[in-house]
């Protein structure tokens, strides 16, 4: 953060992955440095679960709301993102 500014936070939905495995993404997203930005990041991961986006952790979908299925693909890494310096 700069200037009392937060950095801006881009999740990246990967749809399109899953339709060839020869295209297969590599997942390296950079360490989460505050609970401030997991929460941005949970959100925004969030609003693509109910938007239709695949889960791409084994928990259940149908007994956990997608906030809490955001938070598990973020700690299991399993989500791309970048952070972008203003």
């Amino acid at each position: 953060m700069r200037n009392g500014e937060p950095d801006q936070i881009m999740a990246q939905d990967n749809a399109d992955a899953f339709e060839n495995e020869e295209n297969e993404e590599i997942i390296d997203p950079p360490a989460i440095d505050s609970k401030y930005r997991m929460i941005l990041l949970a959100a925004q991961r969030s609003k693509q679960l109910q938007r239709g986006a695949i889960s791409r952790t084994e928990i259940d979908t149908r007994k956990h709301k997608a906030t809490r299925v955001a938070m598990r693909e973020l700690e299991e890494k399993k989500v791309n993102f970048k952070i972008l310096e203003n």
